[in-house]
């Protein structure tokens, strides 16, 4: 279509705009009931809207001109398994590491054991991800406790065919989450003190493996929990003073004037002077701050 012709089709169609629709629809109303009723202009467009073939086959999105056809696509490969929900070489994988430990352990595993376990262990694999991927939903973000918080289906351990009776058992893992075996009770403790409390993370949008792994490996795991020194609450508690101390003073000082205040966001205060410590610690030589008008004096002073 020539960019004439698109301009042409542009002005013929213009009206169909979203603030008009109500008033659009009140005409073909009335347009269905009686097609005397509406003028001529607006009896020729629904005439036509009615005149177009219909097409009984769907249509369908092209593929980009880059992309391997949908008949040449590969077949079970990790990442078809994943999407249509076959886990055959997941399972295949931990089946072997499974039994070459009962092998170096000098434990003879029957077959019946072998399966199980490597159920136990796939289960285990898919809460872990269940929480990578929706563990935010959970977090702990109202501090009045006034929001009704529902635990998703897909974070209960019973979902996955867990009972009290197996929260006890240990389950080969592999060094997810950083150990290579952890009962369903650890899990979910750790998971939780993960993805649960009082910061959510959502990461798992991102399309790059690099990017998902270097947060991973920040914040999972059993010692991934921060934990403050006294000296380091000492210097936080003092920084929130200083913060809360300023804005009395300007409160005091200049009644009535618009000064920007960082009330509702003291914590900003100790976390920014946090963030230009460490960052010259590992050669930040300028930092640039985009400021916001919240609390830009108090950032200034402090």
């Amino acid at each position: 279509m020539s960019r004439q012709a698109q301009n042409d089709q542009f002005l013929r169609t213009s009206f169909l705009d979203g603030a008009n629709a109500a008033y659009i629809e009140g005409l073909q109303a009335e347009y269905e009931q009686n097609p005397g009723s509406v003028s001529d202009e607006w009896r020729h467009f629904f005439e036509s809207m009615k005149a177009g073939p219909i097409d009984s086959e769907p249509h369908y999105a092209e593929q980009a001109s880059w992309a391997v056809p949908l008949n040449q696509l590969a077949v079970n490969d990790e990442l078809t398994g994943a999407l249509t929900g076959d886990y055959e070489s997941v399972e295949r994988n931990i089946r072997e590491k499974i039994s070459a430990r009962a092998y170096y352990s000098g434990f003879d595993m029957s077959p019946v054991a072998s399966l199980r376990a490597t159920q136990d262990s796939i289960r285990a694999l898919m809460l872990i991800r269940s929480y990578r991927v929706m563990g935010h939903l959970a977090a702990d973000l109202d501090p009045l406790g006034l929001a009704d918080r529902r635990v998703h289906r897909e974070l209960k351990p019973e979902t996955y065919g867990f009972t009290e009776a197996d929260y006890d058992r240990p389950i080969f893992i592999d060094k997810v989450l950083g150990l290579e075996t952890a009962t369903i009770r650890e899990i979910i403790a750790i998971l939780r003190r993960t993805y649960c409390r009082h910061i959510g993370v959502q990461f798992m949008h991102i399309t790059s493996p690099a990017q998902k792994a270097w947060i991973q490996e920040r914040i999972e795991g059993p010692e991934k929990d921060v934990r403050f020194t006294i000296e380091g609450k000492k210097a936080i508690l003092n920084k929130l003073i200083e913060t809360e101390t300023f804005e009395k003073f300007c409160d005091v000082k200049y009644t009535g004037t618009k000064r920007f205040g960082l009330d509702g966001g003291e914590a900003m205060a100790p976390a920014l002077e946090q963030i230009i410590k460490r960052g010259g610690q590992l050669g930040v030589r300028e930092i640039v701050l985009g400021m916001a008008h919240r609390g830009r004096l108090n950032v200034l002073a402090n």
